[in-house]
């Protein structure tokens, strides 16, 4: 076991507005998978667009790979053809029926692989103390994976700072970044909806993965829309660090329900999913 392990819980609540809710949070904590996803599309198709792709992700993530070469086993790659597993199942969906017609969903998610395990034949590694694990060494190899597509995101809590990790797939993301727009602008503007990048629009697609180092009583937050548009960065940070330590899952439940308590008392105006993923470290052993 390493000397770190996972908590977590996951929370979806339709809002004050839409009459159904289009969001999907899921987990298999027994290979270390967490996803959420925030589907579009006419009628029941973002709430099918959305199941569909978190589903399709984690029965990927679960697969044996015998036979497969090295590269193909590396989180990184295991994580990009999850993803293009999901993209792949709601595209060819859409296009069977008119009903589903150009649906599609954002995904945003977490891969956490122990180092402990082995991986890439690092025998140091798995050799390390819990104390130098849980200081995360930069020398240290990456152990959680992050990837997404859309405007769905990810943030980090760590010794009290708040930090967004993904960048939003977004028209008002790129208006930002080029300087057209204030982010008063961006926080109102009614394209604030309008990404440039979803799972199942296009046969194949391009999300950003990226690898961290994670350390004891970190708080990874994935989040839908619904909740980053109505709650403030100064709201979520406030939330996550009144998580007591160490964390619980029915501390991190409470955390749930207080940030979509909190989206709904800000106006609740679409759907509102958050998976919250804590780095609880491993009670000593005798």
């Amino acid at each position: 076991m390493s000397a770190t392990h996972l908590i977590y819980a996951m929370l979806t609540h339709r809002g004050r507005v839409r009459k159904g809710n289009e969001d999907t949070c899921a987990a298999a904590p027994e290979i270390g998978a967490f996803v959420v996803c925030d589907g579009m599309g006419g009628a029941a198709a973002g709430e099918v667009a959305s199941t569909l792709a978190a589903d399709t992700f984690l029965a990927n993530l679960a697969l044996p790979r015998p036979g497969s070469g090295e590269e193909l086993q590396r989180p990184e790659a295991r994580m990009n053809a999850a993803i293009q597993a999901a993209n792949q199942a709601v595209y060819q969906q859409s296009r069977q029926s008119r009903h589903y017609n150009g649906m599609g969903t954002t995904l945003v998610a977490l891969l956490h692989t122990p180092v402990d395990s082995g991986q890439n034949g690092n025998a140091s590694a798995a050799r390390r103390s819990p104390a130098n694990h849980l200081n995360s060494r930069v020398t240290d190899p990456p152990t959680l994976w992050l990837g997404h597509v859309g405007d769905s995101r990810c943030y980090r809590q760590r010794r009290g700072k708040l930090e967004q990790l993904t960048i939003d797939h977004s028209l008002v993301e790129e208006q930002l970044r080029a300087g057209q727009i204030t982010l008063d602008q961006a926080a109102h503007s009614p394209m604030r909806n309008l990404i440039t990048r979803a799972i199942g629009s296009q046969a194949t697609v391009q999300p950003e993965i990226q690898s961290h180092r994670p350390q004891a009583n970190d708080v990874y937050m994935l989040a839908s829309d619904g909740l980053t548009h109505e709650v403030s960065d100064e709201e979520i940070a406030e939330i996550l660090t009144s998580i007591p330590k160490p964390q619980t899952m029915a501390a991190l439940t409470i955390a749930c329900e207080e940030l979509i308590t909190t989206a709904n008392r800000n106006g609740g105006n679409d759907n509102i999913t958050v998976l919250l993923v804590a780095v609880a470290p491993d009670l000593p052993r005798p």
